[in-house]
C-alpha cells in the first residue's frame, strides 16, 4: 500500500467516506483551490465535488474563502481532526441526552417488552444434526426425550450424543426414548439402557421421528432415511427453540410412552425367539 493510499485508509477510519479523503488530500498536497479544477482528478463531477466540499466544510477540515470565485483550502491535519473528535464528542453526549429522553418516556409509557422470536433452523446432515443436538442435551437440566428409528440409534452412539446423555443422567437428569426395537438394534439399545435411559419399544413405528429437549426446544426429522452413519451423510431435520413446538412434539411422546413397552422386556422376547445369535 502506497503513502497516499494508506492515508486515505486511515482517513476513512476517523469518520470520512473515500470521496473526502480523496479530495481533502488533494487539497492538503496542491494547495487551495476553487471547485472546478478539482473534479478531473477526482474523476467526478462539479456537482459531487461541492457536495464533498460542503461535508468537508462541516466536519471543520476545509475552509472556504469569501472571494468569487470562492477558493478552498484544507485546514491543518492536527487542526481538522481535533475538530472531527470535538464533533464526534458533541454528537455522543447529545445521543447520550437522547437516550435518557427516550428511556424516561419508555417507562412513563410502560411498554411491554418484545416476546421473544423463535429461531428455525435446517440442519442438512448427521454433522449438522449431532452438533446441535449434543450442546442441547449437554444444557439440559431436567429431560431429554426422543423418538427415533433404529438406524439413527447407530450415528448417536458414533458421534458422542450417548455419551451426553449419560453426563445429563449423572447430573440427576433423565433421558428417555422410544424406537422400534429389532434383532440388528438389539446392542445399540441396551446401550442406551446401559447409560441408564429409560428406553421403550414401539412395534413397527412410523411416525414422527424428533427429540425435544427440557421442553423448551426441539429437533424433528423432515428426511432421515440415512445409508451410513458418516457425519456428511445427507439427513434433514429442523431446529426450533419454538416451546409451541417443543411442547407439541412432548405430547405426542407422551402418548407413545404409554403405547410402548419397555424396551428391556421386547429385547427378551427377541432373544427367546432367537437365542443363538443377535445378529442372524
Amino acid at each position: 500500500m502506497d503513502n497516499e493510499a494508506a492515508f486515505i485508509t486511515r482517513l476513512t477510519g476517523f469518520g470520512l467516506n473515500e470521496k473526502e479523503a480523496k479530495l481533502y488530500i488533494r487539497l492538503l498536497k496542491y494547495g487551495p483551490k476553487t471547485a472546478g479544477p478539482l473534479a478531473k482528478p477526482l474523476g467526478t463531477y462539479r456537482t459531487d465535488v461541492h457536495r464533498t466540499l460542503t461535508s468537508l466544510i462541516e466536519k471543520g477540515m476545509v475552509r472556504p474563502s469569501l472571494d468569487s470565485p470562492m477558493v478552498y483550502a484544507a485546514v491543518d491535519l492536527d487542526a481538522a481532526l481535533d475538530s472531527v473528535v470535538k464533533k464526534w464528542g458533541i454528537e455522543l453526549r447529545e445521543m447520550e441526552a437522547r437516550k435518557r429522553e427516550l428511556q424516561k418516556f419508555a417507562n412513563q409509557q410502560q411498554f411491554r417488552p418484545s416476546e421473544k422470536v423463535p429461531t428455525f433452523k435446517i440442519l442438512k446432515n448427521i454433522k449438522e444434526i449431532v452438533s446441535t443436538a449434543g450442546p442441547e442435551i449437554l444444557s439440559s437440566e431436567e429431560e431429554t426425550v426422543w423418538v427415533l428409528p433404529p438406524s439413527w440409534l447407530k450415528s448417536g452412539s458414533l458421534f458422542g450424543l450417548r455419551d451426553a446423555e449419560k453426563q445429563l443422567i449423572a447430573k440427576g437428569g433423565r433421558v428417555r426414548g422410544v424406537t422400534d426395537v429389532t434383532y440388528s438394534s438389539i446392542e445399540l439399545v441396551q446401550e442406551a439402557l446401559d447409560v441408564g435411559g429409560e428406553i421403550r419399544h414401539f412395534d413397527n413405528y412410523s411416525g414422527v421421528y424428533f427429540r425435544v429437549f427440557d421442553k423448551k426446544c426441539c429437533i424433528s426429522a423432515i428426511n432421515i432415511d440415512i445409508k451410513h452413519s458418516k457425519l456428511d451423510e445427507p439427513a434433514s431435520m429442523l431446529y426450533t427453540d419454538d416451546a409451541t413446538c417443543a411442547m407439541y412434539h412432548m405430547s405426542t411422546f407422551e402418548m407413545l410412552w404409554k403405547q410402548s413397552v419397555p424396551a428391556a422386556q421386547r429385547i427378551k422376547e427377541l432373544l427367546e425367539e432367537r437365542p443363538r445369535t443377535l445378529y442372524e
